[in-house]
């Protein structure tokens, strides 16, 4: 009776033996183990980190050359236009060169050819947003007139522009070359008044 009571299926486990169990199954990591844990996690972190970066400089990378690549493009295409606007003008002046030499052209053919080769190029020029703006006669601003000489002038106020020597031109709103020009200044021939005196006291 003893045996099949030991050995029956429904036998109530002891205490301490299901407390030993619980205990065993609940016992803390050991710091070092934590330790451990913690710098694998931050060197996984620090790989993914580290991939990301190199993605992101390579990304980067070839934005750079992309952007690099448009603007060269573009500025190709704009040169490519602008000579293609001036082919035209060059035309015209081997057509007034080749008129200059035939004996039967008169001076004022050539001038009159020369003008038109002057307008097509101004026209080309005008596509592109380049335009010559007009300086005698205006007041001197260093920052449109480049001045290389004062002359005096009995017809415009000192400061003025007298004389221009080469066009300004402008790109659009922006300042392409200044232009050459000579300022006036006040005449220093004497008055009248002076000259009769001085006729006086000859």
């Amino acid at each position: 009776m003893a045996t099949e009571e030991a050995q029956s299926p429904n036998a109530t486990p002891q205490p301490g033996t299901a407390q030993a169990g619980e205990a065993t199954a609940q016992a803390p990591a050991s710091p070092e183990a934590e330790l451990k844990a913690q710098v694998d996690k931050l060197s996984e972190e620090k790989r993914d980190l580290n991939d990301r970066l190199l993605r992101l400089a390579a990304e980067f990378e070839n934005y750079k050359r992309r952007v690099r690549k448009d603007q060269e493009d573009a500025a190709a295409r704009g040169l490519e236009n602008l000579v293609r606007e001036l082919l035209p003008a060059m035309d015209n002046f081997d057509r007034a060169l080749t008129a200059s030499k035939n004996p039967s052209t008169t001076v004022q053919a050539i001038v009159e050819g020369v003008q038109m080769v002057q307008r097509s190029f101004l026209g080309a020029l005008e596509k592109s947003q380049i335009k010559p703006f007009e300086a005698e006669g205006k007041p001197f601003d260093p920052n449109f007139h480049e001045a290389i000489g004062q002359v005096e002038s009995t017809t415009l106020p000192p400061g003025h522009v007298a004389t221009v020597f080469q066009r300004g031109y402008m790109l659009g709103n922006r300042l392409l070359r200044p232009a050459l020009v000579q300022v006036s200044r006040k005449s220093e021939t004497p008055s009248d008044g002076k000259d009769s005196t001085a006729n006086q006291a000859n």
